[in-house]
């Protein structure tokens, strides 16, 4: 049971957070300056960090502790690690468009305006998170298809 509601868990928020980094990416490639564009950009951003944080927590219970298959399995296997690669990109990328907007929450909670100039380019950081994400999904199907 316990083996299936991570599995289930974990898909969920793949297809969550695909979701969420999309609609993030549309509404900051929009008109940020609108107070209900840059809303909807913020609330994608926190079903962004939502699902990140399930999605890594069940892949670190399901790895660590053998619930699908042995550690050393997911281990030696090369597409794995092209995995773990792509989400150490995914996350490298989310370091300014993370810092950005939490900047820009700090400024609303205080009444103020923030500058939204850089949203052009946090929208393509998250189409290019969102290619990310689907590569990651091709890598796990191999994976679960004993590819590796």
């Amino acid at each position: 049971m316990l083996r299936w509601l991570l599995a289930a868990i974990h898909l969920l928020a793949l297809g969550l957070g695909l979701g969420a980094v999309w609609v993030r990416a549309r509404a900051l490639g929009a008109d940020p300056a609108d107070r209900g564009t840059l809303g909807r950009a913020l609330a994608a951003d926190s079903a962004w960090g939502a699902a990140a944080f399930l999605w890594i927590g069940t892949g670190l219970w399901r790895l660590l502790a053998g619930t699908e298959k042995p550690t050393g399995y997911y281990l030696a296997n090369h597409v794995f690690w092209v995995k773990m690669g792509l989400l150490a990109l995914i996350l490298v990328l989310e370091v300014w468009p993370m810092l950005t907007l939490i900047r820009w929450r700090v400024q609303l909670a205080r009444g103020r305006s923030p500058d939204v100039a850089a949203a052009p380019a946090l929208a393509r950081v998250s189409y290019a998170q969102a290619v990310l994400v689907v590569l990651m999904v091709l890598a796990a199907t191999a994976m679960a298809r004993g590819l590796g």
